[in-house]
């Protein structure tokens, strides 16, 4: 501490305090009472006698201020020198009093607010916070995961740009209570969401100016389950009735005009036997498809040798390929990755297009498969992949069909896709197996010279190293 800042505040106090003594002596004076000589030396005693006593106060106001500032900022070092008086201590005293309460005030609202964070961000459904003007002030955590970032300080059309969405959050900022949306999210892979949006009346001035609290609530496992009920019902039971009539019919027959017929008996059971085994291959498709869209959002975390597993998967289907008089042709590429992959999922992808070629080539003609790295930005993010193509040499696809094909029970030939035993499924599960892997489905055909079936799947990341987990350790 500057000694000359308190010496001028010494001497101004002592000489607020000495002036109506000062002022008695200079009466006295100017009346005659006493001489000049000794009025001098009485204010010169009365100036310094003052000063005296008031040095220590003067210090003693100093060192209180010092330790108050020392209080604020969160320094426990000893409290002030008050010297004689018991007014700075007891000022001192009520200061620590006011700045324990203050401390224990503030502590409380940050264990709140920090309880409010964690149950903020544990809540599986996304959370923002909107001020008046739409700008996003708060996310949680499952918002920024679903916007792949964080949307806070954008205003909200940066993070949804739906215009239902969007309008119910102006109307709801503007006055309304309250909204709910219906809204549905393309990328990365389809969704569905009801967005409710309420209004905080009373946050605006306590939560850094939020006005609507928007809550966005995943509905597509809801609503892919009453689509797959609709289509279910409406698609299996038309692909079930002809099956199902084939077999009551046969049995109606022979119940009846056939019961003695050993013939015709053996020639209905085994026509009897074949639509049993169709409509078992259906349900298992419906059963396989169903499972795969429940875990569609759920990226695989398996490190897959994609070459390995296409040449067991074609090792597999071998047998299958001579019946037609075919041959399966493996080319793989060297050095491919892995693949981040689920290894069962795929097998069954590659099954269903080895299984399609040798069906739907022609007789005699190799079915070809073909491994190799992903052309760099084929799949989102720029992410490395590996590609796997099944080629036929059939009759070809005509282009009008290849955006449907992947769709469930169509066919581009329904009477020769039944005759072959297809349940018009494959390659819809293909497709979501495909989806799930965050991979990409190219379809290629030409009438008349075959098609190309190639799926891309991202790249597993390469395996952390001995030495350096060790190091990390």
């Amino acid at each position: 501490m500057s000694r000359w800042p308190t010496l001028r505040r010494v001497v101004l106090h002592a000489a607020t305090v000495a002036s109506p003594a000062l002022a008695v002596l200079l009466i006295l004076l100017l009346v005659g009472a006493i001489e000049p000589g000794t009025t001098a030396i009485a204010m010169v005693a009365v100036a310094l006698s003052t000063a005296v006593l008031v040095w220590p106060y003067v210090l003693g106001v100093d060192s209180l201020r010092l330790a108050v500032d020392r209080l604020e900022q969160g320094d426990d070092a000893p409290g002030p020198d008050t010297g004689p008086s018991e007014s700075l201590r007891q000022v001192w005293d009520a200061v620590r009093r006011m700045h324990a309460e203050k401390e224990a005030g503030r502590l409380a609202v940050e264990q709140r607010l920090q309880a409010e964070e964690a149950i903020l961000a544990a809540l599986p459904d996304p959370l923002i916070l909107l001020d008046s003007t739409r700008r996003v002030v708060r996310a949680n955590a499952a918002a920024i995961a679903l916007f792949a970032g964080s949307p806070v300080g954008r205003d909200l059309a940066a993070a949804i740009r739906h215009p239902a969405v969007l309008g119910a959050a102006d109307g709801v900022l503007a006055g309304e209570a309250a909204r709910a949306v219906e809204f549905a999210q393309a990328l990365p892979v389809p969704r569905e969401f009801v967005a409710r949006i309420m209004r905080l009346e009373h946050a605006a001035g306590m939560l850094d100016g939020v006005a609507a609290l928007l809550s966005l609530h995943d509905v597509t496992a809801i609503k892919r389950a009453e689509r797959m009920r609709a289509d279910f019902v409406a698609n299996a039971s038309h692909e079930l009735r002809t099956p199902l009539s084939t077999l009551v019919g046969f049995v109606e027959t022979l119940q009846g005009p056939a019961r003695d017929d050993e013939e015709a008996r053996d020639r209905f059971l085994a026509i009897m036997h074949e639509q049993a085994h169709r409509m078992a291959r259906l349900v298992e498709d419906l059963l396989s498809l169903s499972r795969i869209e429940q875990d569609e959002h759920t990226p695989p975390s398996g490190r897959v040798d994609l070459a390995s597993l296409a040449r067991a998967t074609a090792e597999t289907m071998e047998m299958k390929a001579k019946s037609r008089g075919s041959s399966i042709d493996l080319v793989v590429a060297d050095g491919l990755p892995a693949v981040q992959a689920d290894a069962d999922q795929i097998a069954q992808v590659l099954q269903n297009l080895i299984d399609n070629a040798i069906k739907y080539g022609r007789r005699g003609t190799p079915v070809a498969i073909s491994l190799g790295r992903s052309p760099r930005g084929t799949l989102a993010g720029g992410r490395p992949g590996v590609a796997i193509a099944v080629s036929d040499q059939g009759e070809g696809i005509p282009r009008a069909h290849l955006s449907r094909l992947t769709e469930r029970f169509y066919r581009v030939d329904p009477a020769r896709s039944r005759a072959m035993g297809g349940t018009g499924l494959g390659l819809a599960i293909v497709k979501h197996i495909v989806a799930r892997h965050r991979g990409l489905l190219e379809i290629a055909s030409e009438v008349g010279r075959g098609s190309t079936f190639t799926i891309h799947l991202p790249a597993a990341d390469p395996p952390v190293r001995s030495e350096q987990r060790s190091s990390r350790n």
